[in-house]
Formats: C-alpha cells, structure tokens, sequence
C-alpha cells in the first residue's frame, strides 16, 4: 500500500502541472480552485456518509480546516495562479524547495534529520538536479523584461511552498484519530474551496466566465484533476503523511517535475538535452539518497 500510494503522488501529482494549464485555458484561476476542490470534497465526504461514516467531527473539521487552507488554499492556490503567467519549469523549481521546508519546519525531528548526511545530501542535490532540469526554461524566462505580476508571482512562490510544508506537517501532527483519513481529506478540499471562492468573487471571475465557451479539454483537465488529482493522489499523500516519515513524503516534489518533464515531451514538440537528462538522474539519485536510511535499516 505504501508503494502504490508514494506512484499515485510521484506520478499523479506530476502530470497535475500538464492539466492545470490546460485547465487554465477555459477557467480562471480562483473557479479552478473552487470547483475543483468543492467537487472533490463532496464527492469524497457523501461517499463517506454512504459507508456510515461520521463526517461532522467537529474536532477532525477544525484541523482540516488549517491543514486544508494551507495546504490547498494557499500552496496550490499559489501554484494555480502564477502558472498563468510564469513557465511552469521556474513554478516547479520553486515547488520542488518545499522538501527542503519540511525539514526545517519539522522542529521534533531536527536531530535526525539535520545529523543524518544521506537525507541532508539528498535534499541538496535533489534541488541541484530540478535546477539543472529546467535551466534552459529559466535562462529564457530571466532574459525577458520581467511584468510586475511575474515578480509578485515569484515573491509567492517563495511562500507557497513554505504553507505547502506547514499544513502538510499540521495534518501529520494533529492525526484525527475520530474520523477516517477519508473523512478528513475531504473536509480538507471542502475548507481549501472556501478559501479560493472570495478571489473568485472579487475579481468577477463567474460574471466574466462565458461557460458556453470553455474549451472540451479544459473540462476534461479539470475532471482528471478532480479525480485523479485530488481524490486519489491528495487522498494517498495525507495517508502517507501518517504512516511514513515526512522527510520521505516530502519527495514527491522532485519526482514530480520529472513526470511533469516527461509528460511534455511526449505529447508536445519540446525536445530533451544532456543537461536535462543529467538533471533527471541526479532528482531519482536524491530519492535514493533520502531514503537511504530506511534501506539500511531495513
């Protein structure tokens, strides 16, 4: 179960960068979220009710609530929005950093982490590689005058990461021992909705959306995204999070560009060099390298 949930997050995950943009071309960002998310929660909390399930803990609702918000609302929100506007290999470099933040962030296992040189080395050239892997994308981007929005975009992706890091060591720490991880991931999308939904409303996005007009693929995009990329992936990463050290949880994020990478050339026209192909061996070395421990123990 561990195996198959750790290839739903490393490859699910990563082929949500593929679908989020292509969902972007008929929805704008804060109705992404919060149809997307809404959705996922409801489906995910009725097919609870359905089994007999409680789903009105009030204290599981309380720590999704936060766990959610930050997690979904704010890191992915983030994420959603600046891949309007910025190349999504900069969004995935900036993405990939929150391996790094789980590990400061995690106070209760500094001593392990921080004095073990498998997991310290593996986060470092883990990042390395991401940087390697879309450093064309990045020369490119950064040659171009920036736009304000580009700037600010860059500013939150420095924080998207970091409330990514929090909720997800929130969610681990604060286990709803009530309430099924099912119960509690979908009140999790169903809070991080809410959040996406005041954007929606300030910016007019539902009076300005022309719904007769949204592309096939963008509705088929967010489909997969709700499906796939909420329901099963979100679901296997909160379990995972309970059952597994973080520091392992936490590499998904430099799997997921190698996915992300892989996914474009095979159904677009991009074309890999050396340096992105070094780049990718070096992410699934730093996997190695981080899990090491584990390994040796073993």
């Amino acid at each position: 179960m561990v195996y198959l949930a750790f290839a739903i997050v490393y490859i699910v995950w990563g082929s949500t960068y593929f679908f989020i943009q292509k969902a972007l071309a008929g929805f704008p960002p804060f109705i992404l979220g919060t149809v997307r998310f809404s959705i996922a929660g409801v489906l995910m909390l009725t097919w609870c009710k359905i089994k007999g399930e409680d789903i009105f803990n009030k204290k599981t609702i309380k720590i999704a609530a936060v766990s959610g918000i930050l997690m979904l609302g704010l890191g992915n929100g983030i994420v959603i929005w600046v891949e309007q506007f910025i190349p999504s290999g900069l969004v995935a470099i900036m993405v990939a950093s929150a391996a790094i933040w789980f590990v400061i962030l995690d106070k209760s296992h500094w001593k392990e982490n921080l004095s073990n040189k498998y997991i310290v080395s593996g986060l470092i050239i883990g990042f390395l590689g991401v940087v390697l892997l879309f450093g064309d994308q990045i020369r490119q981007s950064l040659d171009k005058p920036q736009s304000n929005l580009q700037i600010i975009g860059m500013v939150l992706l420095v924080f998207g990461p970091i409330a990514w890091a929090g909720g997800s060591l929130y969610s681990k720490y604060h286990p709803t021992t009530g309430s099924s991880v099912s119960v509690n991931t979908g009140w999790q999308m169903l809070m991080a909705s809410l959040a996406f939904f005041p954007g929606s409303i300030l910016k007019s996005e539902f009076k300005l959306l022309d719904w007769g007009n949204i592309p096939l693929d963008a509705w088929l995009s967010i489909v997969y995204l709700i499906l796939f990329g909420s329901i099963a992936a979100f679901s296997a990463y909160v379990w995972l999070l309970k059952v597994r050290p973080a520091t392992q949880v936490s590499t998904y994020a430099y799997v997921n560009p190698v996915v992300a990478v892989l996914l474009s050339l095979t159904f677009t026209n991009e074309v890999i060099g050396l340096t992105q192909v070094i780049g990718l061996v070096i992410i699934l070395g730093s996997v190695l390298l981080i899990n090491l421990p584990k390994y040796k123990s073993a």
